[in-house]
């Protein structure tokens, strides 16, 4: 912790208004520049966000951008803050910590299909955005009901967040979900996983689509793989070859149930 004081973007985000702050109110807010900015990385990539872009597209110099943002990484808190949004209410429902901390990662893979680039944006520093933090005080909530320190918590949120990311980024690297998914640019023999479409209320956690496509070798690559080298691959080779399925959720699935069951085990020693 540091008695630094806080960035401009932040005072602009959590409404803090340093005293003696001299000259014109700012004739924009964070919140406008951050949702010009979300709109441009959904339509062309995070590299299609610059200073300039974003001033351009607002009609203003890019010399007036920094009166809010004081660098890009400021501007990618920013767009963050807006992409993830609010926690769906649905969230603070009733249940038992498993449904509510099942339903906490599954709205937060919504918000990653309806962002893709999100899972590109370089972590330079934690979370300290409202609404980004909220989602934290929205999963500690589903923990509240068993026995955990703080920093069991704490660290199971970012277990169960390391696995959401970890799952989109590699699904949309193979193009089994987003874009390319729908384009049908997916490294699968079967139809498109979409995204999800998810909003700043949550969205779904599927990959979109009736059909989705599964990640499949070619031919010549399966003949190559011998019971005297490969044996127990040969053995799954089966599965990997079935191509029926809807890899992205089904991977989902199974990696939330044995993620969860690693906490759910903890929690049964905390009594």
């Amino acid at each position: 912790m540091t008695d630094a004081p806080l960035p401009r973007y932040l005072q602009l985000l959590w409404g803090v208004e340093p005293s003696g702050r001299r000259g014109p109110r700012p004739s924009l807010t964070i919140e406008a520049i951050g949702d010009v900015a979300v709109r441009l990385a959904d339509e062309g990539g995070l590299e299609a966000v610059s200073m300039k872009a974003v001033a351009d597209e607002l009609g203003m110099t890019t010399m007036s951008l920094y009166r809010y943002v004081d660098a890009k990484d400021d501007l990618y808190a920013v767009m963050l803050d807006r992409a993830y949004g609010s926690p769906p209410a649905r969230l603070a429902a009733r249940g038992g910590w498993r449904t509510r901390l099942d339903a906490w990662a599954r709205a937060i893979t919504g918000q990653l299909l309806a962002h893709p680039w999100v899972v590109t944006v370089p972590m330079t520093s934690p979370p300290m955005t409202p609404q980004v933090l909220s989602w934290t005080d929205r999963g500690l909530l589903a923990l509240s009901p068993t026995r955990l320190t703080e920093q069991e918590k704490l660290s199971s949120l970012l277990v169960v967040d390391g696995f959401v990311r970890q799952h989109v980024t590699q699904s949309l690297t193979l193009g089994l979900a987003g874009p390319r998914a729908r384009d049908g640019g997916g490294s699968g023999s079967g139809g498109n996983s979409g995204s999800s479409g998810g909003s700043g209320s949550g969205g779904s956690s599927g990959s979109g689509d009736a059909e989705a496509a599964e990640p499949s070798w070619p031919a010549p690559v399966v003949g190559l793989i011998g019971a005297d080298r490969f044996p127990y691959l040969v053995a799954a080779t089966p599965q990997l070859l079935d191509d029926e399925g809807d890899f992205f959720t089904e991977e989902l699935d199974f990696g939330l149930r044995v993620v969860l069951d690693g906490i759910a085990a903890l929690v049964a020693r905390r009594g």
